[in-house]
């Protein structure tokens, strides 16, 4: 009977997530058009933060907690699967279109930041000092990002919009509670799900918390992309990998100093290549993620996983 239940709790996890992605996306567009914001600038901000809100959720309780351990390998493998898993599907759904901007600044931020961790982790713990640096470099982030909203402020028109702005706030924060309670629904009944059929709990931090705390992404990305906000799917992923980055690890490790085990230097070095292989793709199709560059995310996906196993 409780294998059902969960079962059930499983399908309502992902209509949670299906749907409260579609709002939160039609109410974010809603804001960005009515008030001139541009679509990148929401997807790299409201979008990011909100559908990263499950990493913060569990890495700042992690360390508070005192299993810091858990923030970089939840940080670093969500930000894989952000990439290779999350970008490869969209963008075999439908080809997506990604800003100039975002190829220029956003990718090579995002991989240098990538970068910063490793380097910071290198002794062994991101600490205090680490956290100020990180948590300093999120604010360049935001200050970089408000020039660039105030630039191209003028660029977008609020015309043809239908949605009222009351309403189109009531949608982004009902859309992000469903998203984030259909999340936990899902991780919750799947690791039950998983138990109950003798899968090894390696296998299920692996694979399906992995990707749970990253389904508000997949949905969200995904159903930015098939509505044609191209730059709401493609910001709501660097600006979630930089985001994880910057201020979770960040505010974690000034909690509290955050292990940085030695294995965990292979894993964000893949990081690092997975958002490599984003730049190389998008300069290789022209300022868009081809089907092609999405079956190569998906199997270097792949070849990764078969490693770590």
């Amino acid at each position: 009977m409780e294998f059902l239940l969960q079962v059930v709790l499983l399908v309502a996890g992902f209509v949670l997530l299906i749907k409260g992605a579609d709002w939160f996306v039609d109410g974010s567009s809603a804001v960005a058009a009515k008030f001139g914001i541009p679509q990148l600038v929401i997807g790299l901000t409201i979008v990011a933060m909100g559908t990263s809100a499950p990493e913060a959720a569990v890495s700042i309780a992690a360390a508070v907690n005192g299993s810091a351990e858990i923030t970089i390998g939840n940080i670093v493998g969500s930000n894989i699967l952000n990439i290779l898993i999350i970008l490869g599907l969209s963008s075999v759904i439908t080809a997506i279109a990604v800003a100039r901007s975002t190829i220029c600044y956003e990718i090579p931020f995002m991989i240098a930041i990538t970068g910063i961790l490793l380097l910071l982790g290198l002794d062994g713990s991101i600490g205090l000092v680490d956290g100020i640096i990180l948590l300093v470099l999120f604010a360049a982030y935001l200050t970089y990002l408000f020039i660039m909203a105030k630039k191209d402020k003028d660029k977008e028109s609020g015309e043809g919009v239908s949605m009222s702005v009351p309403r189109s706030i009531i949608f982004i924060i009902v859309g992000l509670a469903m998203i984030i309670l259909g999340s936990n629904l899902t991780v919750d009944a799947a690791s039950y799900i998983a138990s109950a059929l003798g899968l090894s709990e390696r296998f299920i931090g692996l694979t399906i918390v992995a990707l749970g705390t990253s389904l508000p992404e997949l949905f969200t990305s995904v159903s930015a992309a098939r509505k044609g906000n191209a730059d709401i799917a493609i910001g709501n992923i660097v600006g979630s990998n930089i985001f994880n980055i910057l201020f979770v690890v960040g505010l974690s490790s000034v909690i509290i100093p955050v292990p940085f085990a030695a294995n965990f230097i292979f894993d964000t070095i893949i990081a690092i290549a997975a958002a490599v292989l984003l730049l190389v793709c998008c300069l290789i199709g022209k300022n868009k993620l081809k089907r092609w560059a999405g079956i190569v995310m998906l199997i270097s996906y792949a070849a990764y996983f078969a490693v770590i196993l």
